[in-house]
């Protein structure tokens, strides 16, 4: 696998999505890359923090800022393992995040079947990437739950 592809970079968002399934949380994970490093790293955290606005973009948002000491994540990629709520999405527009990568499709609660204009017009969407290695962990947490 090439460093720096997405698909690199989205295995780490994997690798946090595989620690949130071992919390028994939703198995979501994100990173944050800019200049070819990840500067942040979360997972979903809804049920530890008892707070339903921790999924892993919002964490990872917050990391991001933080580390570069400022609200706006220009030239900045989010890459994330399942397309991004509405809450996620407008999140991304205030952060004027550069692009943002995932991997499932969200037929239920994904920006996409809601509003493409939450997203940030200068900000690029790329879809599908290890998709079905993002939506099985999904598949095999409910499961597990049903």
């Amino acid at each position: 696998m090439d460093l720096y592809s997405d698909e690199y970079f989205m295995n780490e968002a994997l690798k946090e999505a595989s620690i949130a399934y071992d919390k028994d949380e939703v198995p979501i994970g994100a990173v944050i890359v800019h200049n070819n490093r990840i500067i942040a790293r979360a997972h979903n955290l809804t049920e530890s923090l008892n707070d339903v606005t921790a999924h892993a973009e919002m964490q990872a948002f917050t990391a991001a800022e933080n580390y570069l000491g400022g609200k706006y994540l220009h030239d900045c990629i989010l890459y994330v393992t399942l397309e991004p709520c509405v809450m996620c999405a407008g999140a991304s527009y205030w952060s004027q995040i550069s692009k943002i990568v995932y991997g499932a499709s969200d037929q239920k609660r994904g920006f996409s079947n809601i509003n493409q204009k939450i997203i940030h017009p200068k900000t690029e969407v790329i879809s599908g990437i290890l998709e079905n290695d993002c939506s099985n962990l999904l598949i095999d947490f409910f499961k597990k739950k049903r």
